[in-house]
């Protein structure tokens, strides 16, 4: 759905981070103008075997190439900027973002070697930018990362209001509240559309203040004789700036480990979002001569990620850091859907080395970044837009946070409930879904982006669950006479060695259905390795029950 506007209509179409969690991206046209907000990533669930990273399908993006032209930057975490460097790799636009969010870009352009080829621009709350028809606000929110704004975004038909991820804090970690006024000031103007975060929907009353997670460690720490081990996120500065607050009161010293942690603390103190006193933080190599309950380590790996610096200390393979009896483990993040397995198998690791674990099950250490129901009430009251579109959740998020709006007044045929995809079109008078545009998800397998399809995805699945067969004959290629074999190979699917019998009775199966072959299928290497793949499914599904992967390799002699 490529082409031209006409006159006085927006277009708002999300191509990820509607109906799932992550991969945030939201693409605004007018005439020929486009600009997108948010480009994220999405970590892989249980089935995308093999799979790093997923990123948004941009065809659309390339389709339209010329009338892209800036990507605006709501916050710096993974979800939101992820996947930029395989955008800009196919087009290259400006970035707009606050200080602390264009560090973090930066540095991830660097990986890519992008940086100099990409033009960052700073931005600050309550400044504006233009681009083509849109006026572009940014005004200051509270998250789980430091500089994270909203979008008042002015258009030819109205004022669209995009809240990025947001939680109403009114103690936040570096004093930063929450722009009360700005909003409401847009809400007295006339606010056209509302595009609000419904992570937290499902959640009671107001989320806690991330100052609340201080207390907790204040506590913990105070009572913690042993080495005290932190796992959080790298881009939580808050909460790292409480870490590094709490073992200077406690008289620690604190250790950075993981690449990203040490990247982002480094980002952090540079641009000045992260104060740390004199001395305090030490390198891992100093750890030997400090006592272990002068030491606090900060560490990546709270997801149970196999080859994070936490689950390496947890199987006790970490070449510099042994988990012993006396050592405090704070999981201080919250179990991302799909990961709970890790993060449990991790955790009984840690607890056989000796350790003590604290996580957010059991301990207030972690609070979400999101706002909940009572918070997102406030948000659509300040701004009393007249359409409402829910964004950033999975359906079910959506559709509460659609109902929630309702409760405040808002009409139900104003509140639009879009999925990715969608085709969003907005006037003065009025707000529908009016289209679909190509999108979906694209998986990055190490180097390769795009080339792992969900065909091959269900081949690693099957092959994960039930094992393979190869089945190695040579025929003569003008009787079909078996010249050599079959033999049967196996892996995944039973133990050979204590299993001979089935080997034998497998060859037995594909032998006679070779004999039953008529003398012109025997000719053909296709027909041939159809009946030993149907003959050895048989078997192994009526003697095993399962079904692997066979792979006949036919050799003609």
């Amino acid at each position: 759905m490529g082409g031209v506007v006409g006159d006085l209509e927006l277009r708002v179409i999300p191509l990820g981070g509607l109906g799932e969690i992550g991969m945030n991206m939201m693409v605004m046209e007018y005439d020929d103008t486009i600009i997108v907000i948010d480009s994220g990533l999405m970590f892989p669930e249980d089935y995308m075997l093999g799979i790093d990273i997923v990123i948004q399908d941009i065809s659309y993006l390339k389709e339209n190439r010329d009338r892209v032209k800036a990507i605006i930057i709501t916050h710096g975490h993974e979800d939101h900027v992820g996947s930029l460097p395989f955008v800009l790799r196919e087009i290259n636009v400006p970035i707009y973002a606050t200080r602390l969010t264009l560090g973090l870009i930066e540095s991830k352009l660097d990986e890519f070697n992008l940086t100099k080829k990409v033009k960052l621009n700073q931005v600050r709350p309550r400044e504006s930018v233009t681009v083509g028809p849109f006026d572009i606000e940014f005004i200051r929110v509270s998250h789980s990362i430091a500089d994270c704004v909203s979008l008042a975004i002015t258009t030819p038909v109205g004022v669209v209001i995009h809240t990025g991820d947001f939680k109403i804090d009114q103690t936040p970690v570096d004093g930063e509240v929450i722009d009360y006024a700005k909003f409401s000031e847009y809400g007295d103007k006339g606010v056209l559309a509302l595009l609000s975060d419904s992570t937290n929907v499902e959640k009671e009353g107001y989320t806690l203040s991330e100052r609340e997670v201080g207390k907790s460690f204040e506590e913990i720490f105070a009572r913690c004789t042993g080495r005290i081990i932190v796992a959080t996120f790298s881009s939580n500065i808050h909460r790292i700036q409480q870490v590094i607050d709490v073992a200077a009161r406690s008289g620690r010293s604190v250790i950075a480990n993981g690449r990203s942690m040490i990247n982002n603390i480094d980002i952090a103190r540079r641009l000045g979002y992260l104060k740390v006193p004199g001395g305090l933080m030490v390198d891992l190599s100093d750890m030997k001569d400090l006592a272990h309950g002068e030491i606090v380590l900060l560490t990546t790996g709270s997801q149970g990620e196999p080859m994070s610096a936490l689950t390496r200390m947890a199987m006790n393979n970490h070449k510099q850091i042994k988990v012993r009896k006396g050592d405090t483990v704070l999981l201080s993040s919250k179990f991302i859907p799909g990961n709970e397995k890790t993060i449990s198998t991790m955790i009984n690791h840690l607890y056989r080395r000796g350790a003590e674990v604290i996580y957010e099950k059991i301990s207030e250490i972690h609070v979400s970044g999101h706002a909940s129901k009572e918070e997102l009430k406030i948000m659509l009251n300040m701004v009393r837009p007249r359409f409402f579109m829910p964004i950033h959740g999975e359906y079910r998020h959506l559709v509460r946070h659609k109902d929630l709006a309702g409760e405040v007044g808002i009409p139900e045929e104003n509140r639009i409930l879009a999925e990715n995809g969608d085709v969003v079109s907005i006037t003065a008078e009025s707000a529908a879904v009016t289209g679909r545009v190509e999108c979906g998800k694209v998986f990055v397998d190490g180097k390769g982006v795009g080339d792992v399809s969900k065909m091959v995805l269900k081949d690693r699945l099957h092959l994960s669950k039930d094992g393979i067969v190869l089945a190695i004959l040579s025929i003569n290629e003008k009787t079909g006479e078996v010249l050599f074999g079959p033999d049967i190979v196996t892996r995944g699917l039973f133990f050979e060695e204590e299993n001979p019998h089935l080997i034998d009775e497998a060859r037995e199966a594909v032998l006679q259905t070779l004999e039953e072959l008529n003398p012109e299928a025997k000719g053909e290497q296709s027909e041939v390795k159809e009946e030993v793949r149907k003959s050895l499914r048989r078997y192994f599904n009526k003697t095993l029950s399962r079904r692997p992967v066979i792979v006949p390799i036919v050799i003609e002699i």
